[in-house]
């Protein structure tokens, strides 16, 4: 529109319209064309299109020419920053320096194994020439002796058994930390005349106390014979003066406390240990379940050494193995799902098949153990939250299922997993340690009916998952997995 009205600015601007032209117009109209007229010679007279066209050519003259800036020589006197003569490595004459050694990777095992061969029994809580502990030593040795009487075992009724279960109690003075960790295995001493219990610890330690002694802390002693935790603890049947142990770092050894050693019976470095039982009455030999399945048949009396017969079994896993109280020839394994009873004269090196498998089990089993007298029952600790009594009576056959009962036997991963064993005086009756609160230690029938449960109010205030029953008395010692030792007794 500008270009029009520019235009007709210069055709009015060029020449004068008449005056006739204008005649037919309105007043408005009129006016505005003499406005319009009036502009144009103005814009005209300042040759401003002219102007512009000068000033372009101007400046397209004076732009200069692209270029590339050329970065400064550095001049040769000229100093750099400083710089680490370390981190350069070099002297500070400015000769290089020779590159470093590697250094060995320091490999550090958390728990090396000890040496093999006898370990000195030498307690860690106490002085080596304590004139305590070498009463203590003549205390076992002694004891021991007195303690090899075999004491006829017969089964009590229900009712006097539990007369004598609610006579026991706890105090003060019956609970003790024994030792360092989780307790994992226990035993208690059969002497008729003290009370003595062992302690096996996820640390590795044995632990021994005296209850007869007074204050308590006198009667506590640890050893440390092994590395790695003590699966299995058992004072031997033919000389209870010895404790043989078992542990995960792949020995089992012999606490001899009439010469205060702790003797080597088996090693083998290339495997790991879960459990162990003896295969003669005279603990002469002994099988040994293995982490990876294996098992050995240990002969002590070889000279020198124990004569070893490496044998696998169906199972990928063996938690706990136990032998048959009757028929010894048998044992039973416990694996990751099943249970297999094995005959000892069938066994070989490869490819080992049970005699008999227990299947009923849907998650991983804790344990498998005969009852004490007969050997007739069998009881299971399964993750499943559930207790198993079998009828092992015949074992030509299958071992049916008698018993379930419900039990919570999820301890988690911190404390030690639950074992039910059998009373070594009622061979029907099984303990077990309880998640429940107010915590306790129960006891039950073969029937799945509850005999009784330990309560310990203010002495008893954490689970006990590992617990033993004096073979001929009525003492009832129970481990967490603290270290602490819980005793009852009537």
């Amino acid at each position: 529109m500008s270009g029009s009205c520019a235009a007709s600015g210069e055709e009015v601007g060029s020449r004068q319209r008449p005056q006739d032209d204008f005649s037919g117009l309105s007043p408005y109209e009129r006016k505005r064309l003499k406005n319009i007229s009036e502009n144009a010679n103005f814009f005209a007279s300042l040759q401003l299109s002219e102007s512009a066209a000068r000033l372009r050519e101007m400046i397209k003259k004076r732009q200069p020419p692209k270029s590339k800036r050329k970065k400064p020589k550095k001049r040769e006197n000229e100093t750099g920053c400083r710089r680490s003569m370390r981190l350069l490595k070099v002297d500070p004459s400015g000769v290089s320096l020779p590159a470093p050694a590697p250094q060995p990777t320091l490999v550090v095992d958390a728990n090396p194994l000890l040496p093999p061969g006898p370990l000195e029994m030498t307690p860690e809580n106490r002085d080596d020439n304590n004139e305590l502990f070498k009463e203590f030593l003549q205390t076992w040795t002694e004891m021991s002796k007195t303690s090899t009487v075999d004491t006829e075992n017969k089964l009590s009724s229900i009712k006097s058994y539990k007369g004598n279960l609610s006579d026991m109690a706890i105090t003060e003075d019956t609970v003790n930390k024994v030792t360092q960790g989780p307790v994992s295995s226990m035993a208690l001493h059969p002497s008729e005349t003290r009370t003595l219990v062992a302690v096996g610890a996820k640390s590795g330690q044995i632990g021994l106390w005296d209850l007869t002694q007074h204050p308590k802390e006198d009667g506590i002693y640890v050893f440390h014979p092994h590395s790695e935790p003590v699966s299995c603890l058992y004072f031997s049947p033919a000389n209870p003066a010895n404790i043989l142990s078992l542990s995960y770092d792949g020995t089992l050894r012999c606490g001899d406390f009439s010469r205060a050693i702790f003797e080597e019976v088996y090693r083998n470095e290339r495997s790991s240990f879960s459990s162990f039982d003896f295969l003669a009455e005279d603990a002469s030999t002994l099988i040994v379940g293995h982490w990876d399945g294996s098992i050995s048949l240990v002969d002590r009396r070889t000279p020198g050494t124990s004569y070893e017969k490496l044998v696998q079994s169906a199972l990928n896993k063996i938690r706990t193995v136990h032998v048959h109280p009757v028929y010894r020839q048998y044992f039973i394994a416990a694996g990751l799902r099943d249970a297999h009873i094995y005959d000892t004269r069938h066994l070989k090196p490869r490819g080992s098949q049970p005699l008999i498998s227990l299947t009923e089990h849907t998650k991983s089993i804790a344990s498998a153990y005969f009852s004490p007298m007969t050997g007739n029952r069998v009881v299971t600790t399964c993750a499943d939250c559930k207790l198993r009594i079998f009828d092992s009576s015949c074992l030509s056959s299958q071992v049916p299922l008698l018993t379930t009962i419900r039990h919570n036997t999820f301890t988690g991963r911190w404390l030690t997993r639950f074992q039910a064993v059998w009373d070594p005086k009622q061979e029907d009756c099984v303990i077990v340690g309880s998640m429940d609160y107010p915590r306790r230690i129960e006891i039950f029938h073969e029937t799945g009916k509850g005999v009784h449960s330990f309560f310990g109010g203010e002495y008893l205030a954490s689970v006990c998952s590992i617990n033993a029953m004096h073979p001929n008395r009525y003492i009832l010692a129970g481990g967490n997995s603290s270290g602490k030792i819980h005793v009852f007794m009537n």
